[in-house]
């Protein structure tokens, strides 16, 4: 085991989780506390680099010491970190994208005045993301995965002024944290059952099989015990990867701010559930009704979602419904592949979502400030008049759509292979049914992604009658040596000057100054890794030893184009590009509200959960409080009747008592 190997692990936690301290200490002065956020963050990265370079050389790492083992009795805590292929390449997608989550905040927040503990916050996001995919140990597993949580509420409620931010943070919370409790329970379990809470033994001891010779069956793990504690974990894993019947709360987390929106989608909270099911997966593929759960869950997530996406008026929260169904095609490679293949088309898929999803979101936040918002109607012709955003966004929709050869299109490939082998496995049902939802979930992915498209670059018959106007006379106006028109016009046809005009007609106002190059380089670089991220299937970072079939290449491929085509063909030309105009005013609110899921979540949560605070608030106030200010009472009352009843002149007794200790306090310190 290398001293390298383990700095390098050390590193990769350690450095994110005190520059949120130095970053929370610098507050005051902001620019100097985002920069040390920003140089943190690329600390991380050179870190998680030369973890997986040194990996890679030197060879994995099982057991990274950290602090002294917990005395717990009879139950080992040894706190362990690991250092090996799966979780050095996961470090370096998180560190990628923390790295322009950062530097995009310095940019984007610039005039908010608690940006500094934002930025402070997303390294302690960070830090507890990291901490998560470096755990060896299943307590530091669960201390990363409750920081996760509780960050998160903390950048989804970032602007506590306005009420629908506060409510979605705290939506987050409670929804999270009531499958945090079926969570918790699973690990109670495997730690109780193995007593220790070192991954690789509690895996080892839950996988084991009755020994030679041994009298009875008792020396064996109970496979109902075991299912049990798996079906708590899938529980804590789809309430933070916001699968059924837990996903309602990720749309409404776009209140945030999006960099929030892009570190919490992207690679840090939502597929944090994915790898902690990658690490045990060698325990998940020992329970097939876990696995089945796993795999009808994800199916019914990614088709749901993704039927959501398509009809959202605004596409951050477009973004955030493919997320879900997104986090759902990874999860269903975990649930469904054979055990002899291993989790990495998930693990493939998470890593190539990592990069595009960041990058999209990233680049609509780019473009929302620009034309103002991130509504269809603010948004719509927005690459259209900001050319430089089209190549990013158009990066980004292709291979959220699975168009070859970007890495989109070589992870989804990947699970289908994964979701066909499963198949070839005794027919296993779950298996079939992650399969056809796959295929249905690749239709409906290109269908919203060309919505998309068609939103950001097609404007009316109006707009596209006064931007050609526009074009000829500012051509005219260069021949005849006319600047009057260029500089009327000119930051609508040239986006270098960058307007904040949501329209053409708008196009004299004043223009915000320009994105910041790091954000700038932050988004080419997603942009660059979405492009040539697939090319980590050359390597050996990831088993993958799934085989492609031509059928489902080219059954994905015909799906693509044909829902492409489709959207393309009902998109109505008066409607400015949209092509869910045709849905109706009505069924655009019910895919808005999420077929009225918030509704059953303010019945059965909100509702609740504020009648039993309530309770507990009249309890405590009328109930409890009433004995203590019962007993001050009746004290006070009879202080009260002792000092009426006493004569206020003191005894006879009283008094000899008096001088007899004065007598005794004399004699003693005159012997003295």
């Amino acid at each position: 085991m290398n001293d390298l190997v383990q700095l390098s692990a050390r590193l990769v936690v350690l450095v994110p989780a005190v520059t949120s301290v130095l970053a929370l200490a610098t507050t005051r002065r902001q620019r100097l506390s985002t920069a040390v956020a920003t140089f943190g963050a690329f600390l991380t990265l050179l870190a998680a680099a030369g973890q997986l370079a040194a990996v890679q050389r030197l060879g994995p790492a099982e057991a990274v010491p950290t602090v002294p083992p917990l005395p717990l009795g009879g139950l080992a805590v040894p706190l362990h970190l690991v250092a090996d292929p799966l979780s050095a390449v996961v470090a370096v997608a998180v560190a990628v994208v923390g790295l322009a989550v950062q530097s995009f905040t310095r940019w984007y927040l610039r005039g908010d005045p608690r940006v500094a503990v934002f930025a402070a916050t997303v390294s302690l996001f960070l830090a507890a993301m990291l901490l998560v995919v470096q755990s060896g140990d299943l307590v530091l597993t669960l201390v990363g995965w409750e920081v996760m949580g509780w960050c998160s509420f903390l950048l989804i409620g970032h602007d506590s002024r306005r009420e629908a931010a506060r409510r979605a943070a705290v939506k987050a919370f409670l929804v999270t944290r009531t499958a945090d409790l079926a969570f918790v329970i699973g690990l109670i379990i495997l730690a109780a059952g193995a007593r220790t809470t070192a991954i690789p033994a509690v895996i080892g001891h839950w996988t084991a099989a009755v020994p030679p010779g041994a009298e009875s069956v008792a020396a064996a793990p109970s496979a109902t015990l075991r299912t049990a504690a798996l079906l708590c974990l899938l529980c804590g894993v789809a309430g933070k990867s916001a699968q059924l019947p837990f996903q309602d709360w990720l749309p409404d987390a776009m209140e945030g701010p999006t960099p929030a929106s892009a570190l919490i989608h992207a690679a840090t909270m939502v597929a944090a559930g994915t790898y902690v099911l990658a690490r045990l997966f060698d325990l998940l593929v020992t329970s097939d009704p876990a696995r089945l759960v796993l795999a009808v869950v994800t199916a019914a997530t990614m088709v749901g979602a993704a039927v959501l996406a398509f009809g959202q008026s605004d596409l951050k929260r477009l973004l955030a419904y493919s997320t879900i169904s997104q986090i759902a095609i990874m999860l269903s490679a975990i649930a469904v592949v054979p055990a002899q293949l291993g989790p990495g088309a998930g693990i493939l898929h998470l890593l190539s979502h990592a990069m595009f999803k960041a990058l999209l979101f990233l680049a609509l936040g780019w473009l929302s400030v620009l034309m103002g918002g991130t509504a269809a109607v603010a948004l719509r012709g927005g690459a259209r008049l900001h050319p430089r955003l089209a190549r990013p966004l158009g990066v980004g929709l292709l291979a959220l759509a699975g168009v070859p050869p970007l890495a989109g299109f070589v992870s989804k490939e990947y699970v289908l292979a994964a979701a066909e082998d499963g198949t070839h496995e005794g027919g296993s049902l779950g298996a079939w049914v992650v399969l056809v939802a796959l295929f249905a979930t690749v239709a409906l992915t290109a269908a919203y992604c060309m919505r998309a498209w068609l939103i950001l670059t097609r404007l009316t018959v109006e707009e596209e009658e006064e931007i050609e106007g526009l074009e000829e006379a500012v051509e005219r106006a260069s021949w005849e040596s006319d600047v009057s028109l260029a500089e009327m016009f000119g930051p609508v046809l040239h986006p270098e000057l960058q307007p904040e005009t949501p329209r053409v007609r708008a196009a004299r106002r004043a223009a915000p100054g320009g994105i910041s190059r790091g954000a700038r380089r932050g988004v080419w670089l997603l942009t660059l890794l979405t492009v040539l991220g697939g090319a980590v299937v050359l390597t050996s970072v990831l088993r993958l030893d799934a085989s492609f079939s031509l059928w489902s290449v080219g059954l994905s491929l015909l799906l693509v184009a044909g829902a492409g085509l489709a959207v393309l063909r009902l998109t109505p030309a008066e409607g400015g590009g949209d092509a869910a105009v045709r849905l109706g005013a009505r069924a655009t609110a019910a895919f808005d509200g999420g077929l009225g899921v918030d509704g059953v979540y303010q019945r059965l949560v909100a509702r609740p959960v504020t009648a039993l605070a309530r309770l507990v608030v009249v309890l405590d106030r009328d109930v409890i409080d009433a004995y203590v200010r019962g007993t001050v009472v009746a004290t006070r009352w009879a202080g009260v009747g002792a000092e009426r009843a006493h004569s206020r002149r003191p005894s006879q007794g009283l008094v000899w008592v008096l001088c007899g200790v004065l007598a005794v306090g004399v004699v003693g310190v005159s012997l003295w």
